[in-house]
């Protein structure tokens, strides 16, 4: 698979059938960044939680949170979020995708991948609640992650990107429907990362 720029916008759109993803590098400045990076890490209310996986529970590899309207819970994987009350930080970085995204957010999931173990396995954001063809936006601040995706009826059809500090990934379309996409461990040596993956509930 290729990527090709769009270079009056800034934006890079992934050459993929069945999809429709834009990738916007440098979306927050270096300072915004790094500045959200760290209110994030400090005022976001991280919580561990845990999966089975053939009748063993083991730890989420990451740390996870639940943000948006009050009644807008979300179900993945077995675990049953909660939202707690938006924060003036989860606000701004939701009024500026808004604007790229044209869509109004409810809710958003954070991830916190605090080393190269930890990682978010292959799955597609396809929840009863997110309705048909959903707009996904994640944003990244810290380390810059590989982002990988395989098609779902076509397993030889595969793409990823690495995802950098300050970006904004745009997944709408049948994006959901047709591809898994994942954050692989890694042996090598990384600090922190912070996602937020900006979702409408219904």
């Amino acid at each position: 698979m290729t990527l090709f720029a769009d270079t009056d916008s800034k934006i890079i759109k992934l050459d993929m059938p069945d999809a429709d993803i834009s990738y916007f590098p440098n979306f927050f400045s270096l300072e915004e960044s790094k500045l959200l990076y760290q209110n994030l890490t400090e005022k976001i209310k991280w919580q561990q939680d845990f999966i089975k996986i053939y009748g063993k529970t083991i730890p989420l590899p990451r740390l996870t949170a639940w943000y948006g309207e009050t009644e807008k819970n979300y179900t993945y994987s077995g675990i049953l979020m909660k939202p707690h009350k938006w924060n003036n930080d989860l606000l701004i970085i939701k009024e500026k995708i808004e604007i790229i995204a044209k869509v109004n957010f409810n809710s958003v999931l954070l991830n916190l991948y605090r080393n190269g173990a930890d990682s978010v396995a292959w799955h597609a954001d396809d929840e009863p609640e997110l309705g048909i063809n959903p707009v996904i936006a994640s944003v990244s601040f810290g380390e810059t992650r590989i982002f990988q995706f395989k098609h779902q009826e076509n397993q030889a059809l595969k793409s990823q990107i690495a995802l950098e500090n300050g970006s904004l990934l745009l997944m709408q379309g049948t994006t959901q429907h047709k591809w898994l996409h994942q954050i692989p461990k890694t042996t090598k040596i990384l600090k922190p990362r912070i996602n937020l993956t900006f979702r409408i509930i219904s």
